[in-house]
């Protein structure tokens, strides 16, 4: 099976799980980038607050997203443009846990995917005194992006992956996660499961 996937990562207006306001998606087949996209996201009423601290993290503004499609809009591109692959996602519970949210929220149905985590996966490859992103992307030579703009952190998440795996002798997410001891998780179950507020990486 080849190394096929779709990296993930979303950007939020507020502490809420349901505010997402920009998505970044990268698809990789036989372990090589073969598609892009991004677009901002209009969160739905009651979660489309922007905060000054997350504005301050990635520029995003209320008026960036005054025209943008909604989350349930949106939703069916995001599943289209998956097209039945693992996501992967740095830091993982912060992205499934704003599709979970963002569903809940606009009482859409949660996509039936699986997702591995890229932050497990570096834990379990390099030795790093940090492994937020920017750090754990440098070690996998993807260097120089900005990092919490949706589409450059997806395509550092999809970097450490592919690096991973050639690291681990991985063909596919199934060998790289048996190789790193980590798993690729069902999102419909992750979302049925409570977590504590996580955070983007």
């Amino acid at each position: 099976m080849p190394l096929d996937f779709t990296a993930i990562d979303f950007e939020t207006a507020n502490s809420s799980r349901a505010s997402a306001c920009a998505v970044g998606l990268v698809k990789v087949r036989g372990g090589v980038v073969v598609d892009r996209a991004a677009w901002f996201i209009r969160p739905p009423a009651g979660h489309d607050s922007f905060s000054e601290w997350n504005t301050r993290v990635h520029g995003i503004v209320e008026a960036d997203v005054a025209t943008a499609p909604t989350w349930a809009e949106q939703l069916p591109d995001l599943v289209a443009f998956a097209a039945g692959d693992t996501l992967a996602a740095h830091n993982a519970r912060f992205d499934m846990g704003v599709i979970a949210g963002a569903c809940l929220a606009t009482f859409e149905r949660v996509p039936e995917l699986d997702y591995l985590c890229s932050l497990h996966v570096a834990r379990r490859t390099y030795s790093l005194e940090s492994y937020r992103l920017p750090v754990a992307a440098r070690a996998a030579g993807f260097t120089g992006f900005r990092h919490h703009d949706a589409l450059a952190d997806s395509e550092a998440c999809a970097a450490i992956v592919i690096h991973a795996a050639s690291r681990h002798g991985a063909e596919s997410l199934d060998d790289l996660a048996r190789a790193t001891g980590t798993r690729l998780t069902p999102l419909v179950r992750s979302a049925a499961t409570p977590t504590r507020p996580a955070q983007s990486a």
